[in-house]
């Protein structure tokens, strides 16, 4: 894969989020938790994220704001019953730019690799990443691909609202909660959701 196969990159969150992260950008973990919000995450992962350092810095995943190449995953598959609530949150490309972004190639709670944009990006598979079903008879095979579909881009301790140019909903519902919350570009787009 290379930079030019990354059309844009997400974030899932709930829709109350947005003005909260128009105004202060998506945060780290860390930066995060003195931060009235509505968390999406499972806590299970998180204490293993928590666990997590960086190899090469001296950081933990926790330092990290995290997009996925593509939303439509696992991360989002659980979700689908908060449709009404939740939306996608579209990145511009040129996140990956940045200096100390980190490229994992899967979701960085398992055992994975993390690499550099230029060291990472081409070894990713991109037929893998966007695939738009991960489920299969080989419950292994199942379980690998479950993983890859939520492959990350990490940025160091923030991602800054001038990177965001829209967001995607589900439904009609998710779309006035929106426009209730804020003027971003919204997009009905069902096909991404479950």
């Amino acid at each position: 894969m290379n930079k030019c196969d990354v059309a844009e990159l997400h974030f899932i969150t709930y829709i109350d989020n947005i003005p909260s992260i128009l105004e202060k950008g998506i945060l780290s973990h860390n930066i995060s938790r003195n931060i009235n919000f509505c968390d999406i995450s499972e806590s299970g992962v998180q204490k293993r994220r928590a666990k997590k350092k960086i190899p090469g810095t001296n950081k933990s995943l926790h330092d990290y704001a995290n997009l996925y190449f593509d939303a439509h995953n696992p991360m989002l598959s659980k979700r689908r019953s908060q449709n009404n609530k939740i939306c996608v949150l579209r990145i511009n490309n040129k996140v990956l730019d940045i200096d100390g972004v980190i490229i994992t190639d899967q979701n960085a709670a398992r055992e994975c690799w993390f690499k550099t944009v230029d060291e990472g990006l081409p070894l990713l598979n991109k037929e893998e990443i966007y695939a738009p079903f991960w489920i299969c008879n080989n419950p292994i095979k199942q379980d690998r691909h479950k993983a890859i579909k939520c492959a990350e881009v990490l940025v160091p301790d923030r991602v800054h609202s001038d990177y965001i140019f829209g967001t995607y909903v589900a439904n009609s519902v998710a779309f006035d909660n929106l426009c209730n919350l804020s003027n971003i570009n919204g997009i009905i787009k069902s096909e991404l959701f479950f």
